[in-house]
């Protein structure tokens, strides 16, 4: 059966410029009013909605080689609207001109994630539709907006979200370029130099035995690792205050900007 797709626009807002710092390359980078888009994808073959936040530059001219980051929330035990829970990132990335796409990748029918257990086993189920919605919303985007730079995927992720990251880099490392992971503790970062992988780490919380490679495996894959010392792993998201917010949004910039 022939594939059924639905997308429905639900707002539009201009959104301010948010967190600006001053030192992030604004001499060298274009900067952007930025808008927001609500909108539903729909995955008929999984009989799935997937609620997408897209923040997108507002601007009337094509912008060359617009390069696309697919964002992916942390666990708010199936809260809506989690996807608009890193609006301080996602705006200051449309502000510096990127295509910025968050998925809503829990819904409230959904069954919470298990806390008892083996994480790698009894999560796994939830990261490995993490990584289908992620297929999904990059197939749709192709659809709609054909010109973005497919060939540089950049994928962030928080926590929960951050696994899915890591699972997409390990399942389909063709398909994205960085992956840059906020704190994830529970999925192995890929021991590859393709994709480029990036990580900041909270002050509070550790990952689980052999997710992060040996600092020989870092060098040997050019992986870059940052540790933050005045952030916990929960304030990685808006619940974090400005100098917080900033210094990531800073380290972020930087590890796109790498090459």
């Amino acid at each position: 059966m022939k594939k059924l797709i639905f997308l429905a626009i639900i707002s539009c807002c201009i959104l301010p410029a948010c967190l600006i710092n001053k030192n992030t390359n604004s001499k060298t980078t274009k900067i952007y009013e930025t808008r927001l888009d609500s909108i539903n994808m729909f995955d008929s073959l999984r009989n799935r909605a997937i609620p997408v936040a897209l923040y997108v530059p507002k601007t009337d001219k094509k912008i060359k080689k617009q390069k696309l980051v697919i964002v992916s929330h942390g666990y708010f035990a199936n809260k809506q609207g989690a996807n608009k829970e890193y609006s301080y990132l996602t705006e200051f990335l449309a502000f510096k001109g990127y295509f910025v796409a968050s998925i809503q990748h829990e819904l409230p029918t959904d069954d919470l994630i298990p806390f008892q257990g083996i994480p790698q086993v009894v999560r796994r189920p939830f990261w490995d539709r993490g990584v289908k919605n992620i297929l999904f919303v990059m197939s749709e985007l192709k659809k709609k907006y054909p010109d973005l730079d497919y060939k540089h995927l950049i994928l962030i992720g928080h926590s929960n979200g951050g696994d899915m990251s890591m699972l997409f880099g390990q399942e389909h490392p063709t398909l994205v370029d960085k992956i840059i992971s906020l704190d994830n503790r529970r999925v192995a970062f890929p021991r590859t130099k393709h994709p480029k992988i990036y990580s900041l780490r909270s002050n509070d919380q550790l990952a689980d035995d052999g997710v992060l490679p040996t600092p020989e495996e870092q060098k040997k894959y050019s992986t870059k690792i940052i540790q933050l010392k005045n952030t916990t792993h929960n304030n990685m998201d808006n619940s974090g205050n400005e100098e917080q917010k900033k210094e990531i949004n800073n380290y972020i910039l930087s590890f796109l900007n790498d090459r």
